[in-house]
């Protein structure tokens, strides 16, 4: 089964390709709960990016879910929308930011 901290690592390998981090600049958090929760960050500036384990400073969007539930997101087999709508998925601050992310999570 994949884990929080190997599609952050994937993640992190895609942001290598300057495309993948495009002209976005924006800071995410990831609070996640649950047994593979934890906090997380996506920073993209300048056409590079950095993903991994902490908690970033001044975040624009702020993503909250179980660990499980990001990973499903992730892998495919959680509908974006479907988690927002039933309160899977909850986003303070720039949404239109967070619609992004699913480039990059995919």
């Amino acid at each position: 089964m994949t884990t929080v901290n190997e599609i952050f690592d994937e993640v992190n390998r895609r942001l290598a390709d300057p495309a993948k981090a495009g002209t976005t600049t924006a800071t995410y958090q990831f609070d996640l709960s649950g047994e593979d929760g934890g906090s997380y960050h996506i920073v993209l500036k300048d056409g590079a990016g950095d993903a991994g384990a902490g908690a970033p400073d001044n975040p624009n969007t702020t993503i909250t879910m179980a660990g499980a539930d990001f990973v499903g997101l992730a892998t495919g087999t959680l509908d974006p929308t479907m988690a927002f709508m039933t309160g899977k998925l909850k986003v303070r601050g720039d949404m239109a930011l967070a619609m992004k992310l699913q480039n990059l999570l995919r």
